[in-house]
């Protein structure tokens, strides 16, 4: 099969195609034809150093896909061949989505909403369980709480804009001037440019920050929060801040859930989420999707098309 692997380590011009082996579904695992496959920044840091994930004998790159179940493995029952299919298998350990198969335990994976296209729906995944689970099972958002959302227009957090608005949160987002009516149409009560003010000097009262970003934000949005507010932070542990007067602060790394991808398939097929999609690229040129993710400016998601 075709898969994009990393040679050694580095730029993007180090993710190439290959031929490999086609994997085989063992006990509890199923084997997707893949369709498409959602880009992370968590792929460009890994092909980057090698760092982060358990590599497997051929370092291949990528969690988010969408596709067709191919073959079950013995002890499957609750996938069929052909049932279409969406999930984020095995993070952190190596998955290879950035391929024409892939295998995944079969509760890493969730019916694909009906409403979504395979490109939509490989958007989906890591994200949207990056944000179901910092807003949802760890913040506990509740109605009428007040949420900011950092880099309220990019992947996690135009996702996390319309997960806590259907909480029925106010929602507060950070995001470049432009982007405001796009923060606005997602669910946003209130859109911050960031490059014109200091968040902390015109935001207040916050319950719950959801910051991506890390460094200096993460210890200025402590200053946001209201006794009681919880900061949860996403680029890794280094960037918790200490806590203060009543807030909590933690970090929180997302993991494969059937239960919480059947959650927010619910969300989409109601009208309440929707993936935007920045770029949809062939599966062989993802070393330019990696460049353009790189440079930090990409609306919504970019995509793989794959079969």
């Amino acid at each position: 099969m075709r898969a994009m692997v990393v040679e050694q380590w580095g730029g993007p011009e180090n993710l190439v195609e290959r031929e490999i082996e086609r994997p085989e579904p063992g006990l509890s695992e199923v084997l997707v034809r893949v369709h498409a496959a959602g880009v992370n920044p968590v792929d460009w840091k890994t092909r980057a150093s090698g760092a982060l994930i358990e590599w497997g004998a051929v370092p291949a790159v990528g969690w988010d896909v969408s596709g067709t179940v191919e073959a079950i493995g013995p002890g499957v029952g609750v996938f069929r061949p052909g049932d279409k299919v969406f999930g984020m298998p095995l993070f952190p350990r190596q998955a290879g989505g950035y391929a024409e198969y892939v295998v995944a335990p079969a509760r890493h994976l969730a019916p694909k909403p009906a409403a979504l296209t395979h490109v939509e729906a490989a958007a989906l995944p890591l994200s949207a369980l990056t944000a179901w689970q910092a807003l949802v099972e760890t913040a506990r958002v509740r109605p009428g709480e007040r949420v900011l959302v950092h880099a309220a227009a990019g992947g996690v957090g135009h996702l996390a804009v319309q997960i806590a608005k259907a909480r029925g949160a106010y929602v507060i987002g950070t995001a470049s001037a432009g982007k405001h009516d796009l923060v606005r149409e997602l669910g946003a009560d209130k859109a911050v440019d960031y490059r014109a003010v200091r968040f902390e000097d015109v935001v207040t009262d916050v319950d719950v920050v959801l910051d991506g970003l890390g460094g200096e934000t993460a210890e200025r949005s402590l200053k946001v929060l209201r006794a009681g507010g919880r900061l949860i932070t996403l680029p890794g542990p280094d960037d918790v801040p200490a806590a203060h007067d009543g807030v909590r602060a933690l970090w929180m790394l997302v993991e494969p859930d059937h239960l919480g991808l059947r959650e927010i398939a619910a969300l989409v097929e109601r009208g309440a989420l929707k993936p935007l999609i920045e770029r949809a690229l062939p599966l062989e040129q993802a070393a330019e999707a990696h460049e353009i993710g790189e440079q930090g400016r990409t609306t919504g998601k970019i995509v793989l098309t794959v079969a």
